[in-house]
């Protein structure tokens, strides 16, 4: 009797261990996003919780980061396998210019264009900064060194006939730079991100702040030179007390995986991100402006294979 007690036993021990050894593997991948009080983190968690619960076995962690470049390096060092950048850094980033010159990150891929990232300049209301060029000998926050937005503060200078010599430039993040405008220890800072912005929604809480516009002139010399920009209008109300509409421009936010990552994979999150983007724009007010049109328009770096295989079901793309 006893024999046939340890018989089935062993039975049962080999086909759990069979069993257990047939279930499916999670797949754990880091999304590495923005500082807390930009838009990139809130999006990101957003996107997440849509992966893990919409997808069998996946489990997304949405990380804060210091944005597009630390992303990118991010990718290009395996050490995050998705991550939210805006589409001139990734640009960059592939063909090895500007920040990436001694560091191409040849296998960042295309996911999907997210959202437009809008050039934001905002200043004190004592500052005397109504105008871009008002901005000559005062402190002015110009994005954390070596980021995308520092990159494209440069860009808008460059078109103006400007330096950083014209003016004190402080290497901000977005927190810091609220911080320091709310201290009076800056005059004014640009920040590129989707809109509204909640550091600059809660600096207008507590603070009376001008919206500065970029002159027509300046969009087209910006336009011509740097083609992954695009005219935007901020509406009047966006944040309090700006008034009227604010003429500036924007890029996109990108969702972006290593090439690493299987096909199949970037196909199942490609497919859950448009298949759930009404409960996404629920959950994150971005995920309303995510549509298939937008999110394969102006790609200049390759789309990962698991992309462009749902982009393909879809029609989006021949």
């Amino acid at each position: 009797m006893k024999k046939y007690i340890v018989l089935t036993l062993a039975v049962v021990l080999v086909i759990s261990a069979a069993l257990t050894g047939c279930a499916p593997q999670k797949t754990n991948l880091i999304l590495a996003t923005g500082g807390t009080s930009g838009t990139y983190y809130p999006f990101g968690g957003s996107m997440a919780q849509i992966f893990n619960s919409k997808i069998q076995n996946m489990n997304v962690t949405a990380q804060a980061t210091g944005a597009s470049v630390e992303n990118l390096k991010l990718i290009g060092q395996k050490e995050a396998e998705l991550a939210i950048v805006q589409n001139d850094m990734t640009d960059y980033a592939y063909n090895g210019t500007e920040a990436f010159k001694d560091s191409k990150i040849a296998n960042v891929r295309v996911i999907a264009n997210l959202y437009p990232e809008v050039i934001q300049i905002v200043s004190s209301a004592d500052s005397g900064i109504k105008t871009l060029t008002d901005i000559k000998g005062k402190k002015f926050s110009v994005g954390a060194p070596g980021s995308g937005v520092e990159a494209n503060a440069r860009q808008l200078l460059d078109v103006m006939g400007m330096t950083y010599n014209d003016f004190s430039a402080n290497y901000l993040s977005f927190a810091e730079s609220a911080d320091s405008l709310k201290d009076n220890h800056i005059d004014g800072f640009l920040f590129v991100s989707g809109i509204p912005n909640a550091a600059i929604q809660d600096t207008a809480t507590t603070s009376s702040l001008n919206f500065v516009s970029i002159p027509d002139d300046v969009i087209k010399k910006l336009i011509d030179k740097y083609p992954f920009f695009t005219e935007f209008v901020i509406p009047a109300g966006t944040y309090k007390g700006q008034t009227a509409d604010v003429k500036t421009v924007a890029m996109k936010a990108t969702l972006v995986a290593g090439a690493e990552v299987s096909e199949q994979v970037i196909y199942s999150i490609t497919k859950a991100l448009f298949e759930n983007q009404p409960e996404l724009a629920s959950a994150h007010a971005k995920g309303a402006e995510l549509s298939l049109e937008n999110a394969v328009n102006g790609v200049s770096v390759p789309f990962h294979p698991g992309a462009e295989k749902y982009y393909k079901e879809v029609g989006a793309i021949k």
